[in-house]
């Protein structure tokens, strides 16, 4: 089973599962806020993507993080704590399946490719 990770209101996390729904595709979509997030699920993400590449330093979350806070991010352990206390600095979209690489944000080809792919 397909899995959207994110949060609902995010308009990347709509055009996602938008585009989803118009190919057909079933998945189950997960919300971070809503479903909660754990630490060796966060940890399995940042094993395969890198924490640099989960954490979102480009959106409104982090940049209401003062200086000192931001500075204090500096390796997988700082991050994935940060994550877990505020899940809205995930990147997004994530998503999963079984035996497929994961995928991180939202491009129509390349989700193409991993449906075609499952």
């Amino acid at each position: 089973m397909i899995t959207l990770y994110g949060i609902k209101n995010c308009d990347t996390i709509k055009k996602a599962r938008r585009w989803l729904e118009t190919q057909g595709v079933e998945y189950q979509f997960h919300d971070y806020r809503a479903d909660g997030l754990d630490g060796e699920l966060l940890n399995s993400f940042i094993a395969e993507l890198g924490w640099e590449a989960l954490l979102n330093t480009r959106g409104t979350t982090w940049r209401k993080l003062d200086e000192a806070h931001r500075a204090s991010i500096t390796d997988a352990k700082t991050a994935a704590a940060l994550m877990l206390e505020m899940p809205a600095i995930i990147k997004r979209p994530l998503l999963y399946a079984p035996g497929q690489p994961m995928l991180l944000g939202f491009n129509e080809s390349n989700y193409q490719q991993f449906i075609n792919e499952v």
